[in-house]
């Protein structure tokens, strides 16, 4: 291994760091690298949590050391509620430092299983059958929340539960109105469905008081190749589609994000976590990255950027806490583009990743130009664990680019035919299947049907993961996408990209946000249709939008046949555009039978 550490600056360093070969020294499980991130940064602060983005109140904080505390005391517990390594612990949870502790300490003990809160307890059921699930943690009965009556319902109908445990809010926030939650919680409680029978609730730190929280008790420590945490990942119809990713696979890609970085989230680094921690890219690249190596993260609020005052109040966050790193989607740049930095002092802040979607170069032009912080876009997947691509920090960036590939990640873009057999590898500048191998790529879906088609093999029979993403490698090795294969529109026969009309549309000072997608066409099979969300305030009409749009998109078969301004923008959980709702509004409508 390479004795400097000094932040990837281009393909030909990356290629280097891995010719070096793997670290020997890497630990073997989430909990070995938490102590030993203990051990070298312990007094140092690893958590840092705003209840209330506007509070007054000093924020709650953990060292290094009470935060491997809390992490093995969670581990310990689910222990002793019987959980053993192939056991799974579902987390639905928000953004709270209980969410860390038990993700941790549930990957520690068996296997962890973060669910999206926002589901509906129908889909929470389908997850936690899918998943065999013996323990639930949630929050308990809370005003303005129905979680714990979703969780509760959903546990009706999943016969594997065992074990509900719920986590206070109420203790983050003090005083009277600690008293009046609790007060209210209790009404909350007495008036929802009664838990099923069998089912044993239990609050979670009166779990872990009485537990040991200096050692495991657990007999037989994970290793890497055992299984660390399931991820929900695809659509939203269908069986659920659970991620498996090991030990091995999470701490290769914490140690290879942070190799690619350099000291950027070393020691004395804030990093402001906003994304939602049952997303990959909230528990690891916010998560787990840092907290190996000496950062300190920000947890803004249980709802995260969703919470009332974090985005209207973003910049003065991180002037009150000294930000120096955050994480968001294309989304969350829109909207922090409608907040002015406002005289806020925001000199600490180095710069911003974006992932979990392709971002538009006009939006990245847009956000630099308007706060000075520099964006770099990254590429990643949960069956990558996440991260898999990056811009470098200390080489050339390229907007519109997702970066160089993180060392020690093995990709390459590859010509596949119908049947799902690897032609050759595609040349620079040639659109192809991104596939990819290494120490963290998972090794499958739960369920056996989810893996058909899902690994390609090349001319010396190694196995690659085919992402389902289209995507070109230039000459200098930085890696370009072209948009997932499922969202190209064709066009008469020709394959469009999205983003080529999308980044016209953001170009227009009224749009806030731009999504492409196809409709049905008799003649042509699929013709282009856009959907844009105008800025708050700003006026425009489709007319006046095609008409800036069309003379600067170049291919004439990309030319959209409509605009349609929608009101809200339909996205994900974590803040993608959810072009599968898109699609399905224009599914309403007739075909047209003219090109």
């Amino acid at each position: 291994m390479r004795s400097d550490n000094a932040p990837i600056a281009d393909a030909a360093h990356a290629r280097s760091v891995t010719a070096s070969g793997w670290p020997l020294d890497i630990p073997g499980s989430v909990h070995d690298g938490l102590t030993r991130a203990a051990a070298r940064f312990g007094p140092n602060r690893a958590l840092t949590f705003l209840m209330e983005a506007d509070q007054k109140r000093t924020p709650h904080t953990w060292s290094f050391d009470a935060y491997l505390e809390e992490v093995t005391a969670a581990a310990n517990a689910f222990h002793r509620l019987g959980i053993g390594r192939r056991d799974v612990v579902a987390l639905v949870l928000p953004n709270a430092p209980e969410t860390f502790f038990c993700l941790w300490g549930a990957q520690t003990a068996g296997i962890a299983f973060p669910i999206n809160p926002l589901l509906e307890a129908g889909g929470i059921a389908d997850l936690l059958r899918a998943s065999q699930a013996r323990v639930v943690v949630t929050v308990g009965p809370i005003p303005k929340s129905d979680l714990y009556q979703k969780v509760v319902a959903a546990i009706a109908g999943a016969p594997s539960v065992e074990h509900l445990v719920t986590v206070d809010l109420a203790r983050y926030v003090g005083g009277l109105k600690a008293v009046l939650a609790r007060v209210a919680g209790s009404q909350i409680r007495r008036a929802a469905p009664a838990l099923r029978s069998g089912v044993a609730e239990t609050d979670y730190r009166r779990l872990v008081r009485q537990i040991r929280t200096d050692a495991l008790e657990i007999e037989t420590p994970a290793v890497a190749a055992d299984t660390a945490s399931l991820f929900g990942t695809g659509g939203s119809t269908g069986a659920p589609k659970l991620a498996r990713r090991t030990h091995g696979n999470e701490i290769a890609n914490a140690w290879m994000s942070n190799r690619m970085l350099g000291e950027a989230f070393a020691p004395g680094t804030v990093i402001l976590a906003g994304l939602p921690l049952f997303h990959c890219n909230g528990a690891m690249a916010t998560g787990l990255s840092p907290f190996l190596n000496g950062g300190e993260v920000l947890l803004t609020t249980p709802q995260g950027y969703r919470g009332k005052g974090v985005i209207s109040g973003f910049w003065r966050l991180i002037e009150r806490y000294r930000v120096n790193v955050f994480s968001g989607v294309p989304t969350v740049f829109s909207t922090l583009l409608q907040v002015p930095v406002d005289g806020a002092n925001i000199a600490s802040l180095k710069y911003a990743f974006c992932g979990s979607a392709p971002m538009s170069a006009q939006l990245i032009d847009q956000f630099e130009a308007a706060t000075g912080v520099l964006i770099l876009e990254g590429y990643g997947l949960t069956e990558a664990t996440c991260v898999v691509a990056l811009n470098p920090v200390a080489g050339e960036r390229k907007p519109g680019s997702v970066g160089l590939p993180l060392p020690f990640q093995q990709a390459r873009v590859a010509l596949v035919d119908d049947d799902g057999n690897w032609i050759r590898d595609a040349d620079p500048g040639e659109t192809g299947a991104v596939v990819l191998a290494g120490p963290n790529v998972f090794e499958g879906y739960v369920s056996d049907h989810h893996n058909q088609g899902l690994w390609l093999t090349d001319a010396e029979g190694g196995r690659w993961l085919n992402t389902g993403d289209l995507g070109t490698f230039d000459e200098a090795g930085y890696l370009w996408l072209k948009g997932r294969s499922k969202d190209i529109i064709i066009r008469g026969g020709h394959n469009i990209d999205p983003a080529m009309i999308e980044d016209v549309f953001y170009a227009h000072p009224a749009v806030a946000l731009a999504a492409a997608v196809g409709r049905a066409d008799d003649h042509a099979g699929e013709v282009p249709v856009v959907f844009v969300e105008l800025k708050p305030g700003v006026q425009a009409d489709p007319a006046s939008l095609m008409a800036f749009a069309e003379p600067r998109i170049t291919e004439r078969a990309a030319r959209p046949k409509s605009v349609e301004i929608i009101a809200a923008m339909p996205v994900t959980a974590v803040g993608k555009v959810h072009k599968p709702t898109l699609r399905a509004l224009l599914a309403t409508q007739a075909p047209q039978s003219k090109p």
